[in-house]
């Protein structure tokens, strides 16, 4: 849907270039350029969210199937933690050792 979206903002731009005929072959050269380079940037960045959240949701379901799942040096389990779905933060259980800490699943592995 992103690389629609940029094709149209691409095509609206260059309507909009040829009517601004005040600019010449070389500005209009360097606006497109500045414009390609943003749209590329924006993808690049949407596809590493997507790669990102794709890690962590991966996380969540291994904890999920009573995993044990790595979080630096901390191992995270079923026994010690439980699993915040709103914010995806591992939360240490009442009476154990680790009550209250509190581990983002996005920092595990």
């Amino acid at each position: 849907m992103t690389y629609i979206f940029g094709l149209i903002i691409l095509g609206l731009l260059f309507l909009a270039l040829h009517h601004f005929t005040e600019l010449t072959h070389s500005e209009k050269i360097s606006v497109i350029t500045i414009i390609l380079s943003i749209i590329a940037i924006a993808i690049m960045f949407n596809e590493y969210n997507k790669e990102q959240n794709v890690k962590m949701l991966d996380v969540v379901k291994r904890f999920n199937q009573n995993k044990t799942v790595k979080c630096g040096a901390v191992d995270v389990n079923n026994s010690d933690y439980t699993l915040s779905v709103g914010t995806y933060t591992f939360i240490g259980k009442e009476n154990t050792p680790l009550y209250g800490e509190m581990i983002s699943a996005s920092d595990c592995e």
